[in-house]
């Protein structure tokens, strides 16, 4: 495969210049001075950066669910490695953005955070726990009746109050937590159909979260909803369009995806590539999007897909074309929810290939849309306890085997070698299901035995194979959530807010100073005043 073949030829390089006495420290074009001009040029251009202070028409929030700081170190590399480059100087598409900052994850209740609580805390300006959806921090996990009255407006609401379009677009379920936090209320982020609901969210008349999609209340309604799920919107006795041995999840027998399309005019429902690809932008005010029974492939796999999937870049793009008609604006989140699950399963090459994505998305959405109204925010919920380590030669595969260096400070012509005596790779993960070689594609990646610590001598196995799962230190079922912070890429106006070290809360609060939300959702209110485009945040 094209990455095993990568490895190998990065590999030779390096060795082969090793054995020829060749010194080489990265790329021909390096040199000292070259290094001391580029670190003056990078300067020069800050000195030059002004911040735009204008009001922001449009808001997109990207989300990398689990792409902590060391995913976006080994994505950088890896798309710089397929390349055929060294990697490490390599920029992914989002870190060419001129304001970076730092987020603070934990929840309320947690140290290490979830999904759920960090999603809540950047689409409502409030922390809040594990587990739940925007709701405060003063409910009980899986107590609906505790959720009454402690509910909180999230910003696509707020948008959809002031006039704008919204959309949600991601790999995961529409239901799953992240995507799910910027429309649904629940106390509970498992309760995705109704056959979840246990009999006291019943009696308390807490609705599951596909249902809250479909009966959103505000505005026109949600004009883009795109990602996986089906299962949830679909009654028992409806097979599966894509695999009939399996059918819908709801036990109410409602077709959520018929009522989607008979509640807005011009709306549309489609399930896969053929029908997406089919869509007219501008004749779709309302698109659901629902492309697998459960979360959509990873970007690898999107081609085994029987019924074949868009991807994230194509997902986003088509988002795009359907939001911006208004002219109000629109605020749209997109997530790559699938970097989370490549981690859960100590599969790098998946978690790293849709990090890979991720960044194509937001390349294609920069070249797509004026910078000077839009401001984008790029960052992570969470990270993951994935790790880069050894002490690697330049341009050795980030996915590989460790090859040092010599005491001359140039590559060793054999692997470096653990206490064990075996080889060990760059990256591993400090807990999570260990090492497994499993055939690739499918779910059987999710299958590998708990086998943590060092338990094969891995000096003749392809470690950046895709079906290749890293190393673990510490056996669990699945890998676990990290709790350092992450980091938020911003550019646009308002995006010079975006500064320091912060509670993971302040990027709500900064979608809404920059957009000005709250006076246009008073504006309209009163007598629908468009305020000027360019009026400044202050």
């Amino acid at each position: 495969m094209k990455q095993a073949k990568l490895a190998c030829t990065l590999l030779a390089t390096a060795v082969g210049a090793a054995l020829m006495g060749i010194a080489q420290a990265g790329p021909a074009s390096e040199s000292p001075a070259k290094w001391y001009a580029d670190g003056n040029n990078a300067v020069e251009a800050a000195k030059h950066l002004r911040a735009n202070m204008h009001r922001a028409k449009n808001v997109i929030l990207f989300v990398g669910d689990g792409m902590g700081i060391s995913t976006v170190t080994a994505a950088r590399i890896l798309e710089g490695q397929l390349r055929g480059e060294t990697g490490e100087e390599n920029q992914l598409s989002f870190e060419v953005m001129p304001y970076v900052a730092l987020s603070k994850t934990y929840n309320t209740n947690q140290q290490t955070p979830d999904s759920a609580g960090t999603m809540t805390a950047m689409m409502t300006g409030v922390k809040s726990k594990a587990g739940v959806i925007a709701v405060n921090q003063n409910v009980y996990r899986g107590d609906c009746a505790s959720s009454k009255g402690n509910e909180l407006t999230t910003f696509l609401e707020q948008s959809e109050m002031a006039g704008l379009s919204t959309g949600v677009v991601t790999t995961a379920r529409l239901t799953h937590a992240t995507p799910a936090a910027t429309y649904a209320h629940t106390p509970e982020r498992n309760w995705e159909d109704d056959h979840d609901l246990p009999q006291e969210a019943i009696d308390n008349g807490c609705k599951d979260i596909a249902r809250q999609l479909i009966e959103f209340p505000y505005g026109d309604g949600i004009e883009v909803a795109m990602g996986g799920g089906r299962r949830n919107f679909w009654p028992r006795n409806m097979a599966d369009l894509e695999d009939e041995g399996k059918t819908g999840e709801r036990d109410d027998q409602r077709n959520l995806t018929e009522e989607w399309v008979s509640n807005y005019n011009n709306a549309a429902f489609v399930w896969n590539r053929d029908q997406f690809e089919a869509i007219d932008a501008s004749k779709t005010d309302h698109l659901l999007g629902l492309f697998d029974r459960s979360h959509m492939e990873y970007n690898v796999d999107r081609p085994a897909d029987v019924g074949g999937e868009p991807s994230l870049t194509e997902m986003t793009s088509k988002a795009i074309d359907v939001l911006q008609k208004n002219d109000k604006g629109y605020f749209l989140m997109v997530e790559s929810g699938r970097i989370d699950h490549g981690h859960h399963a100590t599969n790098a090459y998946r978690a790293l290939t849709d990090t890979i994505e991720f960044s194509n998305a937001i390349k294609a959405t920069m070249e797509k849309i004026d910078t000077r109204d839009t401001l984008i925010i790029v960052t992570a919920d969470h990270s993951h306890v994935f790790t880069i380590a050894g002490y690697p030669t330049r341009g050795n595969p980030i996915l590989g085997k460790v090859l040092g260096n010599d005491n001359r400070g140039e590559p060793k012509s054999n692997f470096s070698m653990a206490d064990d005596g075996m080889p060990y790779t760059t990256v591993s993960y400090t807990n999570g299901r260990g090492y497994a070689m499993l055939e690739t594609g499918g779910d059987t990646r999710y299958k590998a035995p708990i086998q943590a610590g060092r338990v094969a001598d891995l000096t003749a196995i392809d470690t950046t194979d895709e079906g290749f799962h890293q190393e673990a230190l510490v056996p669990r079922s699945s890998e676990t959530h990290a709790a350092e912070d992450v980091a938020i890429y911003a550019g646009g106006p308002g995006s010079y807010l975006m500064h320091g070290v912060q509670e993971q809360n302040y990027i709500y609060h900064v979608m809404s100073k920059a957009s000005k939300i709250n006076e246009r959702k008073k504006d309209r209110d009163e007598n629908d005043f468009r305020m000027n485009d360019w009026e400044s945040v202050d």
